[in-house]
Protein backbone atom coordinates (compact mmCIF):
# COMPACT_ATOMS: atom_id res chain seq x y z
CA UNK A 1 0.00 0.00 0.00
CA UNK A 2 1.34 3.63 -1.03
CA UNK A 3 1.15 5.58 2.04
CA UNK A 4 0.97 9.45 0.33
CA UNK A 5 2.18 12.36 2.48
CA UNK A 6 1.96 16.29 2.11
CA UNK A 7 5.12 17.52 1.97
CA UNK A 8 4.44 21.35 3.19
CA UNK A 9 2.73 19.41 7.09
CA UNK A 10 3.70 18.01 9.90
CA UNK A 11 2.59 14.71 11.42
CA UNK A 12 1.60 13.50 14.79
CA UNK A 13 2.23 10.12 16.20
CA UNK A 14 -1.72 9.77 16.23
CA UNK A 15 -1.97 10.26 12.05
CA UNK A 16 -3.20 13.85 12.17
CA UNK A 17 -1.36 16.34 9.72
CA UNK A 18 -1.15 19.93 10.54
CA UNK A 19 -0.17 22.39 7.56
CA UNK A 20 0.86 26.30 9.15
CA UNK A 21 0.93 29.33 7.63
CA UNK A 22 1.92 31.92 9.91
CA UNK A 23 -0.08 31.48 13.30
CA UNK A 24 -3.26 29.67 11.54
CA UNK A 25 -3.00 25.72 10.59
CA UNK A 26 -5.40 23.46 9.13
CA UNK A 27 -5.68 19.94 10.69
CA UNK A 28 -7.46 16.94 9.32
CA UNK A 29 -6.22 12.86 9.37
CA UNK A 30 -3.18 11.68 7.02
CA UNK A 31 -4.08 9.21 4.21
CA UNK A 32 -2.81 6.15 5.66
CA UNK A 33 -5.13 6.89 8.64
CA UNK A 34 -8.32 7.14 6.00
CA UNK A 35 -6.81 3.94 4.21
CA UNK A 36 -6.58 1.92 7.85
CA UNK A 37 -10.53 3.35 8.74
CA UNK A 38 -11.66 2.63 5.42
CA UNK A 39 -15.14 4.14 4.28
CA UNK A 40 -15.68 6.90 6.00
CA UNK A 41 -19.24 7.87 7.04
CA UNK A 42 -19.03 10.42 10.13
CA UNK A 43 -16.63 12.98 11.34
CA UNK A 44 -17.31 15.13 14.61
CA UNK A 45 -15.67 18.18 14.86
CA UNK A 46 -15.64 20.75 17.54
CA UNK A 47 -17.37 24.01 17.92
CA UNK A 48 -15.76 27.04 16.86
CA UNK A 49 -14.53 28.85 19.82
CA UNK A 50 -13.63 25.53 21.36
CA UNK A 51 -9.74 25.65 22.87
CA UNK A 52 -7.51 22.42 22.92
CA UNK A 53 -4.21 22.22 24.60
CA UNK A 54 -1.98 19.36 22.53
CA UNK A 55 -2.75 16.07 22.64
CA UNK A 56 -6.34 16.41 23.28
CA UNK A 57 -9.12 14.82 21.66
CA UNK A 58 -10.98 17.62 19.36
CA UNK A 59 -13.10 15.42 17.13
CA UNK A 60 -14.37 11.49 16.19
CA UNK A 61 -14.03 9.71 12.55
CA UNK A 62 -16.63 6.61 12.16
CA UNK A 63 -16.17 4.17 9.64
CA UNK A 64 -17.56 0.91 8.28
CA UNK A 65 -14.88 -0.39 10.52
CA UNK A 66 -14.19 1.37 13.56
CA UNK A 67 -14.51 4.83 15.34
CA UNK A 68 -11.41 6.67 16.25
CA UNK A 69 -10.79 9.99 18.41
CA UNK A 70 -8.55 13.10 17.05
CA UNK A 71 -6.03 14.66 18.41
CA UNK A 72 -4.77 17.97 17.90
CA UNK A 73 -1.29 18.28 17.21
CA UNK A 74 -0.23 21.31 18.35
CA UNK A 75 -2.86 23.59 21.68
CA UNK A 76 -4.84 26.15 19.61
CA UNK A 77 -8.45 27.79 19.79
CA UNK A 78 -10.69 26.70 17.03
CA UNK A 79 -10.84 29.39 14.16
CA UNK A 80 -13.40 27.40 11.48
CA UNK A 81 -14.33 23.79 11.09
CA UNK A 82 -15.13 21.78 7.84
CA UNK A 83 -19.11 21.73 7.50
CA UNK A 84 -18.80 20.05 4.16
CA UNK A 85 -17.93 16.86 5.86
CA UNK A 86 -21.19 17.10 7.88
CA UNK A 87 -23.29 15.81 4.64
CA UNK A 88 -19.48 14.65 2.33
CA UNK A 89 -17.94 12.85 5.23
CA UNK A 90 -15.92 10.87 2.36
CA UNK A 91 -14.06 14.12 1.19
CA UNK A 92 -11.51 12.46 4.13
CA UNK A 93 -11.29 9.48 1.95
CA UNK A 94 -10.68 11.35 -1.26
CA UNK A 95 -8.78 14.08 -0.68
CA UNK A 96 -7.43 13.71 3.44
CA UNK A 97 -4.98 16.78 2.96
CA UNK A 98 -7.20 19.16 0.74
CA UNK A 99 -10.66 19.26 1.09
CA UNK A 100 -10.80 16.62 3.85
CA UNK A 101 -9.61 19.12 6.11
CA UNK A 102 -11.06 18.94 9.80
CA UNK A 103 -10.50 22.42 11.59
CA UNK A 104 -8.56 25.59 11.06
CA UNK A 105 -7.04 26.55 14.30
CA UNK A 106 -5.00 29.92 15.59
CA UNK A 107 -1.64 27.75 16.66
CA UNK A 108 -0.91 28.90 20.85
CA UNK A 109 2.90 27.84 20.90
CA UNK A 110 4.70 27.53 17.84
CA UNK A 111 7.46 25.72 19.38
CA UNK A 112 5.05 22.32 19.95
CA UNK A 113 5.85 22.10 15.99
CA UNK A 114 9.34 21.03 16.73
CA UNK A 115 7.37 17.03 18.79
CA UNK A 116 5.66 16.43 15.13
CA UNK A 117 7.14 14.62 12.68
CA UNK A 118 8.07 15.95 8.77
CA UNK A 119 6.68 14.23 5.41
CA UNK A 120 9.88 11.97 5.12
CA UNK A 121 9.94 10.75 8.84
CA UNK A 122 6.05 10.05 9.16
CA UNK A 123 6.08 7.94 6.04
CA UNK A 124 8.64 5.62 7.76
CA UNK A 125 6.74 6.07 10.95
CA UNK A 126 3.50 5.04 9.32
CA UNK A 127 5.13 2.12 6.85
CA UNK A 128 6.55 0.61 10.31
CA UNK A 129 3.47 0.58 11.69
CA UNK A 130 1.39 -1.03 8.73
CA UNK A 131 4.07 -3.69 8.60
CA UNK A 132 3.92 -4.41 12.59
CA UNK A 133 -0.01 -4.45 12.04
CA UNK A 134 -0.21 -7.07 8.73
CA UNK A 135 2.57 -9.38 11.24
CA UNK A 136 -0.13 -9.31 13.84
Amino acid sequence: MAIKVDPGCRYSKSHEWIRVTNDRAYIGITDYAQQQLSDIVYVEVPQIGDTFGQGEVFGVVESVKAATDCYLPVAGEILDVNHDLEDSPELVNKDPYGDGWFVKIMVEDPIELKDLMDAKDYEQYAQRDLEEATHK
